[in-house]
């Protein structure tokens, strides 16, 4: 058993490490959207479907020696493809759909190394029940889970801090090699036991190993429809929540491999309790659970960005492990003998891969916002509810009655200020019981219905005899899971009146928003992603060329642009990132104005929804695609640009994307500035404090800094405050008294700063 089982564990420690490895290498070329994971998640759930049937298919159509030899020739052809370094040719151009691009970039760097690493748990648990048929190969699969979650835990705080992008690629590669020998090795024993000549001791054994299999699969039922069923629909779910929880975090937080491998690691420890003991999954407590995280989840997206991040991180972190817990605690309630193991995870596979596909290919298809997260919710109350029927389990329909109770104490602690440090106790309860009051004179309704529903339905079921199992048990786990559905679907549509258009491809979501009177002065039209907005326009002239939100006439880009002297010609601006096209405002006759952008849906709402672009008397150039490929492609060609000032203002969720601010970016950028031109960036945030990035960047380079927090009036509510940092290399620039009289105090010379390169990138050290 210790050479399966730890062949099983480097398999799935490396199945699992070239993820994140995987996705750091790429997500630059594809501008840094959170769709670059997600992208990648659904590659990875379908080449694991793939090993999964792999797995299956060998294990019941051929026998274990020709199964040995075909894995042994797959293993040695795998090595073909070291080291797994993507190939810059794969970098995509402007016209390229980049979730295309992503798939087969992926297929040919990883494909078959990824496909074998996938069937190792399957494969290896099969030959170790032939060779072991008293022993149950279940706990192998928790051992496989637990090298896999080992990697996720490893990579953000030990290999990606310590080692280069390269280096863990070869490293990745090296132990690719010695997984194959281990593998060879496992395959070489199970070769034994199916030998030419018949009536040989080793052929014995194999007729007396499915011998016993054979009489255990007579001792159990075949797999009934409905388990089959669940064995799809619970890991659907689950992966469904997996991509939709990864979504959310990144594109409210920032795409940081942190928060990609979170996710993951809730998702594969649930794997490993339940698969592990059934002792770690008890109905009732995760029933009750699930109606707590619900009821957060309730709050959480409604109060959206106004939550404090460590209370996002935590309830959306604690919801996808109860749900997870939920769903694979009771696939494995419902798991087949031995004789059906590779059928069993192939359907797991296969659930999981579809939840995938819907979140990746088919919702963006459906949907304008991100509702999979909701809606995979409500489809796990409803499974839910449904095993609780089918299966008459009082212990869920007690848990129901139970998380109902809990909720109504904790509810109105969602909608609690925050304590006072000298409230004390009388104080914390007085208020609490404001809050109490408060919450239940607006959902009293609500509340009492649950509560008559509870009553009646648990009725006698809480005796301490086994009570006969009655249908009306299961009424509260229903009507909890048509409330969810209905508190989801109002949440989903309120606010939408004033949505003039809204869409949703590769790179998120964006909204047209339409606030005050029409024909009013004030009235004005928002573009936002998210919960970042991406731009302000009054609708009425001469408001409507008035520049507003981050880029007022004060801001550090306001005055950047402003206090650059025109040459002949004009001057030559160049911005990363397009928004509505408030920087055109900017312009004078004669300026050069050039805009990289890499969503095709903000260049087509700036051009019909906004007429910042169309009004300006610059001329504007928009060059499509993620700005470092197309400056590096300018470059190549001989034409560096020779900015006057570049302002990075891209956000892909609520910062620049981090490949935007290494140290080989700004070396490219300094090559298009020209040798007294300014780089403004904007580093406005709600989680992150980039200034020590930028004042790393700064000290590498040796350039001259200076940080300009804007703060606008209060009856300049147009305008947002914002923070913007000026780098360049003329100090000339910054002594202009317009920008000494409002910059911030520079750092302290001890003060902790933070260079980032393609190699080494980690957002944890800037977290506010």
């Amino acid at each position: 058993m210790p050479l399966y089982a730890l062949t099983i564990f480097i398999g799935a420690f490396l199945l699992f490490l070239v993820q994140p490895l995987i996705g750091k290498y790429i997500l630059p070329w594809f501008g840094g959207s959170p769709g670059v994971w997600t992208t990648c998640l659904l590659f990875f759930q379908s080449v694991l479907l793939a090993g999964y049937a792999y797995a299956h298919y060998t294990s019941t159509r051929l026998r274990p020696r020709t199964q040995a030899t075909v894995h042994l020739v797959l293993l040695l052809l795998a090595l073909v493809w070291l080291p797994i370094i993507p190939d810059v040719d794969w970098k995509p151009g402007p016209a390229d759909d980049p979730a295309r691009r992503i798939l087969l970039l992926l297929t040919a760097t990883l494909g078959l190394p990824y496909l074998l690493l996938s069937a190792t748990g399957p494969l290896l648990q099969r030959w170790f029940h032939l060779a072991h048929p008293t022993k149950s190969p279940y706990r192998l699969y928790s051992l496989s889970n637990a090298g896999s979650l080992l990697a996720l835990l490893a990579y953000p705080f030990a290999i990606e801090p310590l080692l280069s992008r390269t280096t863990q690629a070869w490293v990745w590669s090296g132990a690719l090699a010695l997984f194959a020998l281990l593998c060879g090795a496992c395959a070489w024993q199970i070769r034994r036991l199916n030998p030419n000549p018949p009536g040989t001791p080793s052929a014995a054994a194999t007729d007396e190993s499915l011998a016993a299999e054979s009489a255990a699969a007579n001792d159990t039922e075949r797999p009934t429809p409905t388990q089959k069923f669940f064995w799809l629909a619970l890991p659907a779910v689950a992966s469904v929540l997996l991509v939709a929880t990864t979504t959310k975090l990144c594109t409210d937080v920032a795409v940081i491999p942190f928060l990609w491998v979170l996710p993951l690691a809730i998702y594969l420890l649930s794997f490993i309790l339940c698969f592990d003991h059934p002792r770690w999954y008890s109905r009732g407590v995760f029933a009750a659970a699930f109606v707590l995280v619900c009821a957060n989840l309730c709050y959480l997206l409604t109060a959206g960005s106004h939550a404090p991040i460590l209370r996002q991180v935590t309830g959306y972190s604690l919801a996808l492990f109860v749900a997870c817990m939920i769903c694979h605690g009771e696939a494995y309630r419902l798991r087949p003998p031995p004789r059906y193991l590779t059928g069993f995870y192939l359907s797991l596979s296969l659930g999981g891969a579809l939840g995938g596909l819907f979140v990746a290919v088919i919702a963006p298809l459906l949907f304008n916002d991100y509702h999979e997260f909701a809606i995979g919710f409500w489809a796990l109350a409803y499974l839910l509810a449904a095993i609780c029927l089918l299966q008459r389990s009082r212990p869920l329909a007690l848990g129901f009655g139970a998380g109902a109770l809990l909720a109504v104490v904790v509810a109105p602690l969602f909608v609690l200020p925050a304590a006072t440090a000298d409230a004390g106790l009388l104080g914390r309860v007085s208020d609490y019981w404001a809050a109490f009051r408060g919450f239940y004179s607006e959902y009293r309704y609500w509340a009492a219905g649950v509560l008559v529903v509870m009553l009646w339905s648990l009725r006698g079921a809480t005796g301490r005899e086994e009570p006969v199992w009655q249908a009306r048990f299961a009424a509260l786990p229903l009507v909890l899971t048509a409330m969810l559905g209905a508190i989801f679907f109002m949440q989903a549509t309120s606010g939408r009146e004033n949505i003039l258009e809204a869409s949703r491809n590769f790179y998120g979501t964006l909204k047209v928003r339409s606030y005050g009177e029409p024909g009013s002065v004030s009235h004005n039209y928002i573009l936002s992603h998210g919960v970042t907005t991406h731009g302000l326009q009054f609708a009425k002239p001469p408001y409507e060329n008035w520049v507003t939100s981050y880029y007022g006439a004060e801001s550090g880009v306001g005055l950047a642009i402003d206090l650059t002297e025109p040459t002949t010609g004009g001057r030559n601006l160049g911005l990363v990132g397009l928004g509505v096209g408030t920087v055109s405002a900017f312009g004078m006759p004669g300026d050069q104005l050039r805009i990289y952008e890499i969503n095709p849906a903000v260049l087509t709402l700036a051009r019909e929804r906004f007429t910042f672009l169309s009004h300006t008397v610059a001329d504007v150039k928009i060059v499509m695609g993620d700005a470092r490929l197309s400056m590096e492609n300018e470059l190549a060609h001989g034409a560096p640009q020779n900015f006057d000032v570049l302002a990075l203002d891209a956000f892909s969720s609520d910062a620049i994307p981090v490949h935007l601010l290494t140290v080989e970016a700004l070396e490219l950028y300094l090559k298009h500035l020209k040798p007294d031109g300014i780089i403004a960036v904007h580093i406005s945030n709600r989680y992150l404090d980039l200034r020590p990035a930028i004042e790393g960047l700064a000290k590498h380079f040796k350039l001259h800094l200076a940080t300009i927090s804007h703060d606008p009036k209060d009856d300049e509510w147009w305008l947002y405050r914002s923070t913007w940092c000026l780098l360049t290399r003329d100090p000339a620039r910054l002594e202009i008294d317009a920008i000494k009289n409002v910059m911030d105090e520079p750092s302290d010379e001890t003060a902790k700063t933070v260079v980032w390169t393609d190699d080494h990138a980690s957002l944890l050290p800037v977290l506010k």
